[in-house]
């Protein structure tokens, strides 16, 4: 039983992490497209949702107003702030004329806020393509120009791009380097744009895509109750028959994200149950497959002897490589590849802890506002 179970690891990291890495390693880079021409500017409405954001919007706005883009239109969400969010968008907008904001006081029934407020953004927009980013997140002043050109380039309705987090401390690193593994093998976004493939991404920091393909998908309205509503986005365009393609940002785009292993651990204990439809089978299974893959091998190497050791020692090193490869991209040291199976089991911890307590609470509390589970199951897309 247990040669089964270290030859099925082994077999997992060899055929599939080396597939899907060698698909991550062919994703086009921004970098890489020349800023698109003036002629060639399609207009664009960039939107995003804060609320509280008090302390990281300043940063983020002063990036957005440095953005080259002649046909942009850029509109911020004050989403139901109790802080100086709404006072800090309403004085951006009187120095930027290309801003304007709009202020949601209530939730209207069967909303989460979040999807709510990028509605309400979209109802106000006037492009002709739409980027969906989040509050947090700073641009390069070419960033959007690139975009376009990849997107043109490669014939897509839909792009989305994996952009740098800020990790200022170790568990930051630790956590998040894992964490974007984890992320490329379940979504295998080399395949995104194969319209064969299931696969599909989004990630909230860059989502661009043209007005019809969103219109076609059901604009944010099918994700109302959606709280993983940046992947399902991905999902619905691509289930709509649009081409949706995944690129890579590095410091072009950049998240500042949780920080605090404490904070990372309390952020995303709404995400993780929601990850697995709320379905205590299908959140067991990604346990028992996160400790199979992650931590079984590193196991496997110490306690294990003969074929078992040959077996965990070869998916052992080739995650590590994964892991390598994932944290250079990220501007991280690869020998943070060595943390592997510590981020696995903190991974794993955060999985165990939202659900039970997604389920001790019976739902979730979002941007101060709490949802029963029940209606977030019917919801999910």
């Amino acid at each position: 039983m247990g040669l089964a179970l270290f030859g099925l690891t082994a077999f997992f990291w060899v055929f599939y992490g080396v597939r899907v890495a060698y698909g991550a390693g062919h994703l086009p880079w921004i970098k890489d497209f020349a800023p698109a021409a003036d002629e060639d500017y399609p207009p664009i409405s960039l939107m995003f949702a804060a609320r509280n954001e008090e302390e990281k919007l300043p940063a983020a706005l002063a990036t957005l107003a440095a953005i080259d883009y002649p046909s942009l239109e850029i509109i911020g969400v004050d989403d139901r702030s109790e802080d100086a969010t709404g006072r800090i968008l309403d004085e951006f907008a009187a120095m930027h004329g290309r801003f304007r904001v709009v202020h949601v006081s209530a939730l209207p029934p069967g909303w989460l806020g979040k999807p709510h407020a990028l509605r309400k953004a979209y109802e106000n927009a006037s492009g002709d393509w739409l980027l969906f980013t989040d509050a947090d997140v700073c641009f390069a002043a070419d960033a959007v120009r690139r975009a376009v050109n990849l997107a043109r380039r490669c014939e897509l309705d839909h792009l989305t791009l994996f952009t740098d987090v800020e990790m200022p401390g170790f568990w930051d690193k630790v956590l998040l380097t894992f964490f974007s593994v984890g992320f490329h093998l379940a979504t295998d976004p080399g395949r995104v744009n194969d319209p064969h493939s299931r696969s599909y991404v989004g990630v909230g920091a860059f989502q661009l895509l043209k007005r019809s393909a969103y219109e076609a998908a059901g604009t944010h309205r099918r994700l109302a109750m959606e709280v993983m509503d940046d992947m399902k986005l991905g999902k619905i365009v691509k289930q709509s028959g649009f081409r949706s393609g995944a690129g890579v940002a590095q410091d072009s785009v950049v998240v500042h994200w949780h920080t605090g292993l404490g904070n990372l651990i309390r952020g995303v204990t709404k995400n993780f149950f929601a990850n697995a439809s709320y379905s205590l089978a299908i959140a067991g299974a990604q346990l028992s497959g996160l400790l199979l893959i992650s931590v079984f091998p590193f196991l496997g190497v110490i306690f294990g002897h003969s074929w078992v050791r040959l077996l965990a020692g070869l998916a052992a090193f080739t995650a590590l490589c994964f892991h390598a490869g994932v944290a250079a991209v990220l501007r991280v040291s690869p020998l943070y590849a060595l943390t592997h199976p510590v981020g696995a089991a903190l991974f794993g911890y955060m999985l165990l802890r939202s659900t039970v307590v997604t389920l001790w609470r019976g739902g979730v509390t979002w941007r101060d506002t709490f949802y029963p589970l029940e209606e977030l199951k019917r919801g999910v897309v």
